[in-house]
C-alpha cells in the first residue's frame, strides 16, 4: 500500500455515499496518494457533484485531488481505460447487488474489471470500518514456484500494511489438499505426510513473514470453501487474494475457482497480481 501513488475511486452516478470513496480517503491519509474520481455515466453530466466532492476533499486535507467523467463502450473499459491513461496503481470500486437474494454475488462488469484491469482491485463490499478488525490474507503455502513466492510476499506485505493503517490484525489462511491416492508423488496420498510437510512448510513460511501460530490457519480442503468459512470466522474486514493466472483472474485463483472464493466473501476484497499477469493485461488494455 505505501507504493500506491495514485488510487483511482470509481462513484457511482446513482449514490451519493461512496463507500469506495471512504476507503480511498483512509489509504490516501496514510501514503498521501493522489485521488483520482472517476464517474462512468454516457447519459448525464455529473460535472458539479464531481467538483464538490473534489472540494471537499480539499478541505478535509486532501490536496491532491482530480476528476474526470469517462465512457468508453462498456463500465470495465470505461475504468481500465482511465486507470492506464492515469497511471494509477489501484482501482477502488463499491460493489452494489441488484438482486438482495444475491448479497455478495459481484456483476458481469466487477468480474470483468477484476480479470482484465493490470492493477490491484479493491471490491468493496460492506460498509464496516476496517479499524480495529481482522485482515485476512489467503496463501498457498504448499507453492514454491518465484511466481507464487513473489505473490505469497506482495499479499502478506499487503496484508500487513492494511492491518497497519486500520490499526488491526493480520491473519493468514492456507489450505492443504485431501489425499488422493492416484497422486503421483507418495507425500500426497497419506493424510499424515501430507500435514507434515505442510506443517514443515508453514514453519519456513511463518520464520520468512513473521507469522505467530494463533494467527496463521492451515486446514485440509478446497481453497474455495476455506478461504471464506475463516473470513467468516473470524469477522474479516478485508480479505486480500492473489492471481498468478496469466490470463489473469479467470484462470486459477490459488489454485481454485475464483468466482466461488470471491462470490462467497462478505467483506471487502483486495485483488493482487503477479507481475507477469500486470504486463500481459497491460499489453491488451493498450493493444
Amino acid at each position: 500500500m505505501q507504493a500506491v501513488r495514485s488510487i483511482l475511486v470509481v462513484l457511482d452516478p446513482e449514490h451519493a455515499h461512496s463507500r469506495a470513496l471512504t476507503r480511498a480517503k483512509l489509504i490516501a491519509g496514510v501514503t498521501g496518494a493522489r485521488l483520482h474520481l472517476l464517474m462512468c455515466d454516457k447519459k448525464q453530466d455529473h460535472s458539479a457533484l464531481l467538483s464538490l466532492l473534489a472540494s471537499q476533499l480539499h478541505d478535509d486535507g486532501y490536496d491532491n485531488v482530480t476528476q474526470e467523467q469517462a465512457w468508453h463502450d462498456t463500465l470495465h473499459e470505461s475504468i481500465i481505460g482511465v486507470q492506464q491513461a492515469e497511471g494509477c496503481d489501484l482501482v477502488i470500486k463499491e460493489h452494489r447487488p441488484d438482486n438482495p437474494l444475491k448479497k455478495a454475488l459481484l456483476t458481469p462488469s466487477d468480474w470483468k474489471l477484476l480479470r482484465q484491469c493490470p492493477c490491484a482491485v479493491l471490491m468493496v463490499k460492506t460498509e464496516r470500518p476496517w479499524t480495529g478488525g481482522v485482515i485476512l490474507a489467503a496463501v498457498d503455502v504448499g507453492n514454491h514456484d518465484e511466481a507464487h513466492r513473489l505473490l505469497h510476499k506482495s499479499i502478506i506485505d499487503h496484508g500487513y500494511e492494511i492491518a497497519n493503517l486500520a490499526k488491526g490484525n493480520l491473519h493468514v489462511i492456507s489450505a492443504h489438499p485431501s489425499p488422493m491416492l492416484s497422486a503421483a508423488d507418495p507425500v500426497y496420498q497419506l493424510k499424515e505426510t501430507i500435514e507434515q510437510r505442510y506443517r514443515e512448510e508453514c514453519a519456513a513460511f511463518q520464520a520468512e513473514f513473521d507469522i505467530k501460530d494463533d494467527r496463521l490457519h492451515v486446514a485440509e480442503g478446497p481453497a474455495d470453501v476455506l478461504i471464506p468459512y475463516t473470513a467468516s470466522k473470524y469477522d474479516a474486514v478485508v480479505t486480500v487474494i492473489g492471481t498468478v493466472a496469466r490470463t489473469g483472474i479467470s484462470g486459477a485463483l490459488i489454485g481454485n475457482t475464483a468466482e466461488v472464493v470471491l462470490d462467497s466473501l462478505e467483506c471487502d476484497v483486495l485483488v493482487l497480481k503477479t507481475e507477469e499477469v500486470k504486463v500481459h493485461l497491460t499489453e491488451l488494455a493498450q493493444g
